[in-house]
């Protein structure tokens, strides 16, 4: 399964690499929105871990983009973020994520909440 991970911090990157590539997941990374959908377009991953604040594009806005090609529409998108404030979550629902993982990551977790929503369609 191929996962595209959008986030700014090159830390987080590497610790959810880290974490999906023991679980078997190729993951693709991409720092900013454009670049994310660029590879969103290219790759056509299985599922994206969406990033909600990043500096170019916002992960509400990238996820709009995404809901809206045709091309991309049936990919699975998942909040990874740690807007975690009441509201924040259905503000990533409407925006059109399928789930919500609150940061920091909980590298326990975080394997079967990616495998949840692999199966979750938009």
């Amino acid at each position: 399964m191929k996962i595209l991970y959008i986030e700014d911090s090159p830390s987080n990157r590497l610790l959810v690499r880290r974490i999906l590539q023991v679980e078997g997941y190729e993951v693709l990374e991409a720092g900013d929105g454009v670049r994310g959908l660029e590879l969103a377009s290219e790759e056509h991953p299985d599922l994206i871990l969406m990033d909600m604040n990043l500096p170019d594009i916002d992960g509400y806005e990238l996820t709009r983009r995404v809901r809206a090609n045709p091309d991309l529409a049936d990919i699975p998108v998942v909040a990874m973020t740690a807007n975690v404030m009441h509201g924040d979550r259905e503000k990533t629902l409407e925006a059109g994520c399928v789930g919500y993982i609150p940061k920091p990551i909980d590298v326990d977790t975080l394997p079967s909440q990616v495998a949840h929503f692999a199966k979750v369609k938009p």
